[in-house]
């Protein structure tokens, strides 16, 4: 039975790499007319990501409103020495809007956030998105069963095998169709005064359907079908669109830091050295199906010899990958990138520094107590840093332009308990034209494996009751995104933020909650038990 609702207060929609360079070109052919309206009658503008502005960091940045050295979110894998996971939420060190909105007597429906599996109990409604495995358990328990039930099928993944140009894209405007769904039954549902509804294919269809704008028009004309349903249904207030980050075409190079580094001195190599695999290596579905593409088989085929002798052998990756559910859900990476990065390795152990994982972001070093096996002695890090940054920091492409824009210390873009976990050198690419890789190969320099990919400018609108429409956006950030949900529902900014609150929001400086006290301490609370159930002494 559809419950009598009054309408919700706030929705938040968020399309992964939104960026006005993807959005104007659809706004001008009609594509989206219903998101369109929205940046019409609201105030919107550019939504600077946080670094990294990858997926697993900049949504936890956005929904906690915090950098990565509070949440402890900075990569899609997750680190114990030379072992390694997909992340999950079970590392999220700091507390989601929604759980804020709970102590505050609100309840919320929250669909395909990222980096949300396994959830956490609050008042309200949650199934799990990017990162999740394809079944993931939901809150309240059971609940995607129920949602199957009601809806019919439902997949965190498209199933994209087959899918494209000749199929309409159908698979991946398929997946679309689920969110709305699933959003408008969960909304009727429990009857929700907030609500996130996130689109991920709108980021993936540029991975997986590079310089196809049919895609972008196909995925994109789908989402704004489900976002004209969901806001007759659902009847809000105030609309929120968000994106973690922008997206458009990159720099005819590729910048490999580890190959660099090599010739420079600080990374040593082997074949059957003590290498881990990088993002790159484990989202590659076609390692499960021993697909090879247009790789000589043979090349191959030494490729993960090479990864066998260093203990990172294909069954290993498609294990863990299996495990949560990702094999053939995380993306597209040509197969010579396992070949190139197989037949010859970091040897992590004999290096002084070196990328580990290019998603990063960054440069670690090798140092005594910290990584295995470290051969920089700590009285040695300021002097090692420092000399990187030096050099790092003067890298032209072969045409004469820079690289970077910054390399800097850590400190510089991390604070927080998590923010030793973070790379040593931060490396920003300039304007992030360049494609940054940990591969080795004979030149540190070579064509860019993804013409696509993130840029950091995102886009953010807001639409609605209480809306300065007239307010400037253009010094927007990823984590002013929380602390303005909370002004919209009358709460003020939660002291661990690092954000602050949007202009669009009247007299936001002025609002007061009694129980301001109760939500910090309850704050509090959340993180040391999020770090106690990391350590292994709770349990949920």
């Amino acid at each position: 039975m559809v419950a009598d609702r009054d309408g919700m207060d706030c929705l938040v929609v968020g399309l992964d790499a939104a960026c006005r360079r993807v959005l104007t070109p659809l706004f001008e052919g009609g594509q989206v007319p219903t998101l369109e309206s929205l940046f019409d009658r609201g105030a919107s503008g550019p939504l600077r990501s946080g670094i990294p502005p990858w997926t697993p960091s900049a949504w936890p940045s956005l929904y906690t409103g915090t950098n990565p050295g509070k949440h402890g979110l900075f990569d899609f894998l997750a680190f114990d020495g030379y072992d390694w996971d997909v992340v999950d939420a079970t590392r999220l060190r700091e507390r989601p809007v929604w759980e804020y909105l709970a102590d505050a007597g609100h309840r919320s429906v929250v669909v395909n956030v990222p980096v949300t599996h396994p959830p956490r109990s609050f008042d309200g409604a949650l199934v799990p998105g990017y990162t999740a495995p394809e079944d993931p358990p939901c809150h309240p328990e059971g609940l995607l069963d129920d949602v199957r039930d009601a809806v019919g099928e439902y997949r965190v993944y498209p199933d994209a095998e087959g899918d494209g140009a000749d199929t309409g894209y159908a698979a991946h405007r398929e997946v679309v169709r689920m969110r709305g769904d699933a959003f408008t039954y969960l909304a009727d549902r429990f009857d929700p005064d907030f609500g996130f509804l996130q689109f991920q294919v709108v980021d993936t269809v540029f991975h997986r359907y590079p310089d196809e704008w049919a895609a972008v028009e196909a995925v994109y004309g789908a989402v704004d079908e489900q976002l004209d349903r969901v806001l007759d249904r659902v009847d809000p207030d105030t609309v929120v669109v968000v994106s973690d980050h922008g997206m458009g075409e990159y720099d005819d190079y590729e910048f490999r830091v580890n190959e660099f580094l090599r010739e420079a001195g600080y990374v040593e190599t082997e074949r059957g050295g003590e290498g881990m695999p990088t993002w790159a290596t484990v989202r590659d579905s076609k390692l499960r199906r021993g697909e090879t593409g247009d790789v000589d088989r043979s090349a191959l085929d030494a490729a993960m010899a090479g990864l066998a002798r260093a203990g990172v052998t294909t069954q290993r990756v498609v294990r863990v990958l299996d495990a949560v559910g990702l094999t053939d859900a995380v993306g597209r990476v040509v197969p010579s990138s396992v070949a190139e990065s197989g037949a010859e390795q970091v040897d992590f152990p004999a290096s002084t520094a070196f990328v580990r994982s290019r998603s990063e972001l960054g440069v670690r070093i090798n140092v005594e107590g910290r990584e295995p096996d470290g051969v920089v002695p700590p009285d040695e890090y300021e002097r090692v840093r420092s000399e990187l940054i030096d050099l790092l920091s003067g890298v032209e492409t072969p045409d004469g332009d820079p690289v970077f824009e910054a390399v800097e210390p850590r400190e510089a873009y991390f604070e927080g308990p998590a923010a030793g976990e973070a790379v040593d050198i931060v490396l920003v690419p300039h304007e992030f034209e360049q494609f940054l890789s940990a591969r080795l190969a004979d030149d540190a320099f070579g064509e860019p494996s993804e013409p696509w990919n993130h840029k950091r400018e995102g886009i953010v609108a807001v639409a609605g009751e209480g809306v300065d429409t007239g307010a400037s956006l253009s010094g927007a950030h990823i984590y002013d995104v929380a602390p303005t949900l909370l002004a919209l529902f009358g709460l003020p900014r939660a002291e661990r933020m690092d954000g602050d609150v949007l202009p669009v929001v009247d007299d936001a400086g002025a609002r007061e909650y009694a129980d301001t006290e109760r939500i910090e301490a309850t704050a509090r609370e959340g993180a040391v038990e999020s770090r106690l159930e990391d350590l292994g002494y709770i349990e949920r």
